[in-house]
């Protein structure tokens, strides 16, 4: 297939052209580097299956040929307040992704009848009542919150893929995705992962925001890119979510990369983030992964860990 990836410069974006040029498709790339880099694709600039386009999905897209396949991954996805490439602190940019983006991709799909899949996010059920969450709960979101800016972006880009899907006959995929972590990630991302991996390597304490009660799941890249994949090839139209149900605390979290590093600075506690609305419990049910696209995962938390912290060992220089 011909493929175009929107957000192709970002952590998921990235890994997802080298699994379709893997698979013998040919890839055109799209990102404005907002907050995907251009180092992430490097490997892979010069392969006769990638082609590359800079380009702002809130405006109108041009691929000149035939597409088969539109995936649309462009927008900022970090909640932290403290960095630059946080939603927070690009609020318009992240709703034209998720409104304008969305429609603009879709209309992609819909010139050359290509197949659609959108990159959503477990934050469309916000600090849920249901656990662990189900593709059926509805959400329960704060709409005018400061997360409201990637929450209700998303929910209506799945709102717009589903229009599309219902009232023109598009052939698309909704992918919810929940904490993923891996080689590529930024390393002012500002989320737990690559902050508790970049503070073990300097020997530093680990800084948690809040009690550290709060729990999440954590899947490594590779497998979720496996199950987007199956996703992208299956006849499933509904959303699907994907992610690592294996479940634990943010301390245990921060306790587990000290280990690893072998860091024995300690767990330092601080006041809870300014966004406020920070989900405490998140955890997926992934039985329709597993009944439609015969996907879970298979790389334990501890093996993703190993896997990654060698990158941020190379980009802090200590490699």
């Amino acid at each position: 297939m011909r493929v175009l990836i929107s957000g192709a410069a970002g952590f998921l974006g990235s890994h997802l052209c080298d699994k379709l040029v893997q698979q013998g498709h040919q890839v055109i790339g799209m990102d404005n580097f907002i907050t995907g880099s251009i180092d992430n694709l490097a490997h892979i600039a010069g392969h006769e299956q990638f082609t590359f386009i800079k380009h702002d999905v809130a405006n109108f897209i041009f691929v000149p040929g035939q597409v088969d396949y539109v995936l649309h991954f462009a927008s900022p996805a970090s909640p932290n307040p403290n960095s630059p490439y946080g939603y927070p602190n690009l609020p318009i940019q992240t709703m034209k992704a998720g409104a304008l983006g969305t429609h603009n991709t879709l209309g992609v799909a819909r010139a050359y009848n290509a197949k659609f899949l959108l990159a959503s996010t477990s934050e469309i059920y916000g600090d849920p009542l249901e656990h662990p969450q189900k593709e059926t709960y509805w959400g329960h979101c704060d709409p005018i919150g400061i997360r409201s800016v990637y929450d209700e972006a998303k929910r209506f880009a799945e709102a717009l893929t589903m229009a599309y899907h219902r009232f023109h006959g598009l052939d698309t995929h909704i992918v919810r995705i929940f904490n993923t972590f891996g080689p590529r990630m930024r390393l002012d991302d500002g989320r737990a992962v690559p902050n508790f991996i970049q503070q073990a390597l300097r020997g530093e304490e680990l800084t948690i925001y809040g009690d550290g009660q709060q729990s999440r799941s954590f899947c490594y890249v590779d497998d979720l890119i496996d199950g987007i994949y199956r996703l992208m090839m299956s006849d499933e139209h509904d959303p699907v979510n994907i992610g690592n149900p294996s479940e634990l605390t943010i301390i245990q979290l921060a306790e587990k990369i000290n280990q690893i590093v072998g860091n024995n600075a300690p767990i330092k506690l601080k006041a809870a983030s300014r966004l406020g609305d920070d989900p405490q419990r998140r955890r997926p049910d992934i039985t329709r992964a597993k009944e439609i696209l015969g996907w879970q995962p298979k790389i334990s938390l501890e093996e993703g860990l190993k896997a990654t912290i060698p990158y941020f060992k190379t980009k802090l220089g200590m490699a």
